[in-house]
C-alpha cells in the first residue's frame, strides 16, 4: 500500500466515524478522503486558493470559427486587468488571489499584473499545419509547471481566454481519446447553426492532416494552443506538489486530456468542477469516467466554473479538520 493509499483508507475511517450517518454528506465525503490522500495527512488544510489565468490568440481563429473577431483576446485581456471579468468578480468575493499570462497574444502587452510568458505572436492555424513547435510546447509546459510550483496555494483554480481554443479543445479530445469529432463541435462562444457546420468543415479538414490518434504532446504542438499547454503544465507542477486542482469546463478539461496521458498520476489531483454546456464536454468527461461536481450550464471558462466549486473545496477539507467525531462529541454511534 502507498503512502497516498494508507493515508486514504485512515481518512475514510475518520470520516466514518464523524458525527453524521454514514454517507450523508454524499460526494463531498469522498472529495476530503481525496484531498487528506494528495496532502499526506487526516488534518487538510485547504485554507488558501489562487487562480491562474491563461491568455493566447490562435492561428486557426482566421478561419472564421467564432463568433468572435480575434481583437477580443487582447480586449478581455484589458478586462481581466481592470478587474471586470467575471472570473475577477467571483475571485474577488471570494478574496483569491489572481495572475493573469500572457501565453502568446497576438500583440504583447506590457502591464504590472500581466505575467510575461509568451510563446509567439499566437499559434499558427492548425488547418494549415502545426500550432507550435515541439519546442515550444514543451517551454510551454515547463512555464505552467513552474508558475504552479511557485504560487503559494491549497489548490488551484486554472483559467484560459484565447478566441478559438473550443477548436483547439475539440481536436485536443478527438486525438487524444480517438471521440467522433462531430460531436466535440460545438457553438464556442456563440455560433448559431450555419457557424457551427462551417467550424466542423474547417475541423474536419484540420484533423485530416494527421493520424487519428496522437501522443500527447504531438496533439498539443499539432492543435493546442499556448495557454492550453501552460494549463496542462501547471496541472502537472500542481500535482507534483502535492496540490488539489480545480478543472474548470472545456478548454480545461482538454488541458487535463493531455496532462493524464504525460503523467498519469496527477488524476488524483484533479477535481473536476462542473459540466459545461458546450456539447462535447460531457463526451470528454464521459470518456475518462469523471462526475463533476456541478451543472450549472456554463460555457465561459476563465476558471468560472473551478471558482465556484471552490467553496465546496473547503467545505470538504472541513469534514476531517473541523468535525467532531462521536466519540469526542459524546454522541451514541451507530449499533451495531
Amino acid at each position: 500500500m502507498t503512502e497516498s493509499e494508507s493515508v486514504m483508507h485512515q481518512a475514510w475511517r475518520l470520516i466514518h466515524g464523524k458525527t453524521k450517518p454514514r454517507g450523508s454528506l454524499g460526494k463531498l465525503e469522498a472529495l476530503a478522503a481525496q484531498i487528506a490522500a494528495v496532502q499526506g495527512s487526516t488534518a487538510p488544510v485547504m485554507e488558501r486558493a489562487a487562480l491562474i489565468v491563461f491568455i493566447a490568440d490562435h492561428g486557426i481563429a482566421k478561419a472564421g470559427v467564432s463568433a468572435w473577431p480575434q481583437a477580443v483576446t487582447r480586449e478581455m485581456a484589458r478586462n481581466f486587468l481592470a478587474g471586470g471579468a467575471a472570473a475577477t468578480a467571483f475571485a474577488r468575493k471570494l478574496d483569491i488571489p489572481v495572475t493573469l499570462v500572457d501565453a502568446g497574444m497576438c500583440e504583447p502587452m506590457a502591464h504590472p499584473q500581466l505575467l510575461d510568458r509568451r510563446m509567439g505572436h499566437g499559434a499558427a492555424d492548425f488547418s494549415q499545419g502545426p500550432a507550435m513547435t515541439a519546442a515550444q510546447c514543451e517551454t510551454a509546459l515547463d512555464h505552467g509547471g513552474k508558475l504552479a510550483r511557485e504560487t503559494p496555494c491549497d489548490a488551484f483554480c486554472l483559467g484560459e481566454m484565447g478566441i478559438g481554443n473550443t477548436s483547439s479543445a475539440a481536436m485536443l479530445a478527438h486525438k487524444l481519446l480517438g471521440l467522433p469529432l462531430p460531436g466535440l463541435i460545438g457553438p464556442g462562444a456563440g455560433l448559431d447553426a450555419g457557424g457551427v457546420a462551417h467550424k466542423r468543415a474547417v475541423l474536419r479538414k484540420a484533423a485530416a492532416r494527421t493520424p487519428a490518434r496522437l501522443e500527447p504532446a504531438r496533439a498539443m504542438a499539432e492543435y493546442g494552443g499556448f495557454e492550453i499547454a501552460m494549463l496542462a503544465g501547471a496541472m502537472l507542477g500542481a500535482a507534483q506538489s502535492r496540490r488539489l486542482i480545480l478543472v474548470d469546463g472545456f478548454i480545461a478539461t482538454a488541458a487535463a486530456l493531455a496532462a493524464l496521458q504525460l503523467e498519469p498520476a496527477c488524476r488524483a489531483s484533479l477535481v473536476f468542477s462542473h459540466e459545461s454546456a458546450e456539447p462535447g464536454h460531457r463526451l470528454m468527461l464521459k470518456a475518462i469516467s469523471v462526475e463533476p461536481l456541478l451543472r450549472l450550464e456554463l460555457r465561459l471558462g476563465e476558471g468560472t466554473g473551478a471558482l465556484l466549486a471552490w467553496p465546496l473545496l473547503r467545505a470538504a477539507g472541513a469534514i476531517l479538520s473541523g468535525m467532531a467525531s462521536f466519540e469526542d462529541a459524546g454522541v451514541s454511534g451507530k449499533l451495531p
